[in-house]
C-alpha cells in the first residue's frame, strides 16, 4: 500500500484546523450573542462587586444575555451602569418591572447578573430601558458581621462564667422563700397571680407578633411604632391649585397589594427630578386602597406608603424635605381596585404649617 503524499496530508490537517478553529469561533460568537437577534437593557448599581465585561446575564438561571460593557459614573452622587445585551426571546418574561440582582456561582465564583421575571401586566421593553436593581451581597461584609457575632457570644459566655459563681447563693435564697423570686414560688397566692399576669402578656405579644403593622410594614421598614407614620402628616391639601401632579398605579409601586415595600423605585424618579429642580412650597404625598379590606388597615397601610415614597424622594434628591407631607387616605372608590397614590405639587406661594396633623396656607 503506497503511503499518502505529502501535500494531501498537509491539505488534510490545515482543513481539519479550520474546522476546529470555525466551531470555537461559532461556540464563543453564540455564547456571546454575536450571530442573534439581541436587545439591550441597563442596570444601576452603587458597587458591582467584581463583575466583569462578557459576563453571564440569566433569566431563570438559563442563559439568555451578556454584560457588554460596564461604565463608571461621570460623578460621584451617581451610579455604575451596566449594559447587558439579552436574546430577542427574552421579552417574553423580562418586562419593566423586573430586577436585576448580582450573584456569584458558590461563595467565591465568578459573578453574573440574574433578572427576575417581569408581572404579566407589565409592559414589554422595546430597548434601552434601565431596571430596576437591588445591592449585590458584599462577602467582606458577611464576615466582618460574623466576626462581630462571634465577639458578642465570646463576651455573653464570659460573663456567663463570671456569674455563674452567685448560682448557688441564688437558688438558696429562693428555696427558703426569701426575695420575689422566692416568695413566687412558695407563696401559692402570688405565684398564680403572677402566672395569670404572664398569660395575659403572652397573649397580647402574641397579638402583637401577628398584627398587621408589625408582620408587613413594621418588619420590612423598620419602624418602631406607628407614630412615625404620622410625623409629616397634613390634614388635608391646600385649597391653592397645584403646579404639577404625579400619579401612579400602587400595583407599579408596590410588591403586594398588602405591602408598603417599593419594588419600582425609579418609577419615582421623574417626580424627585422635578421636585429638585423646580421651586416650589410644598409637595403632598397622598395615597388610597381600594374599597375591599378593614377600614383601620387600610387607613395605616395608606398611610405606611406615603412615608415610604416620602423617605425615597427626600433620600435620594437634594431638596428641602420639610416641605414634603404626607396623607394617608385610606379607602377610596377613586383608588380603583388595588389603589393609587399621587405627589401633588404646589407652588412657592403655599406652604404647610409644621407638626403632624397641620393644613396648609398661603404665605
Amino acid at each position: 500500500m503506497k503511503h499518502m503524499p505529502t501535500t494531501l496530508r498537509l491539505g488534510m490537517f490545515i482543513v481539519a484546523t479550520l474546522l476546529i478553529l470555525a466551531t470555537g469561533v461559532f461556540l464563543i460568537g453564540n455564547n456571546q450573542l454575536l450571530f442573534g437577534s439581541t436587545f439591550r437593557v441597563k442596570a444601576e448599581f452603587q458597587n458591582v462587586a467584581g463583575l466583569n465585561d462578557g459576563a453571564d446575564v440569566r433569566i431563570g438561571g438559563i442563559h439568555e444575555g451578556t454584560v457588554r460593557n460596564i461604565d463608571l459614573p461621570r460623578r460621584p452622587d451617581e451610579k455604575i451602569v451596566v449594559k447587558m445585551d439579552l436574546r430577542r426571546e427574552a421579552r417574553a418574561v423580562v418586562k419593566k418591572d423586573s430586577i436585576a440582582y448580582i450573584k456569584s456561582e458558590g461563595m467565591v465564583g465568578d459573578k453574573y447578573v440574574e433578572l427576575s421575571f417581569g408581572s404579566p401586566e407589565a409592559q414589554r421593553l422595546s430597548g434601552g430601558e434601565t431596571l430596576g436593581s437591588e445591592p449585590p451581597v458584599d462577602m467582606s461584609d458577611l464576615i466582618k458581621k460574623a466576626n462581630q457575632i462571634l465577639d458578642t457570644t465570646k463576651g455573653a459566655v464570659d460573663n456567663i462564667q463570671d456569674t455563674s459563681g452567685n448560682l448557688k447563693s441564688i437558688s438558696s435564697k429562693i428555696d427558703q422563700g426569701q426575695g420575689t423570686a422566692g416568695k413566687l414560688i412558695n407563696d401559692k397566692t402570688i405565684y398564680e397571680q403572677a402566672s395569670a399576669g404572664a398569660t395575659a402578656l403572652r397573649e397580647n405579644m402574641d397579638a402583637l407578633k401577628h398584627n398587621f403593622l408589625v408582620r408587613g410594614f413594621f418588619k420590612k421598614r423598620g419602624y418602631e411604632d406607628s407614630s412615625e407614620l404620622t410625623q409629616h402628616e397634613i390634614a388635608r391639601l391646600p385649597a391653592a391649585p397645584s403646579m404639577k401632579t404625579f400619579q401612579y398605579d400602587s400595583k407599579q409601586l408596590f410588591y403586594k397589594p398588602d405591602a408598603a415595600k417599593l419594588k419600582n423605585q425609579k418609577v419615582l424618579n421623574e417626580a424627585g427630578k422635578f421636585l429638585e429642580e423646580k421651586k416650589f412650597g410644598l409637595a403632598v404625598v397622598t395615597a388610597s386602597t381600594g374599597t375591599k379590606g378593614d377600614t383601620s388597615k387600610a387607613r395605616v397601610l395608606s398611610e405606611a406608603r406615603t412615608v415610604v415614597i416620602r423617605d425615597y424622594i427626600a433620600q435620594n434628591f437634594q431638596l428641602d424635605d420639610q416641605r414634603i407631607r404626607t396623607m394617608g387616605i385610606g379607602k377610596s372608590e377613586d383608588g380603583g381596585e388595588g389603589g393609587k397614590v399621587e405627589i401633588i405639587v404646589y407652588p412657592e406661594a403655599v406652604k404647610g404649617r409644621e407638626g403632624p396633623g397641620g393644613s396648609a396656607e398661603k404665605r
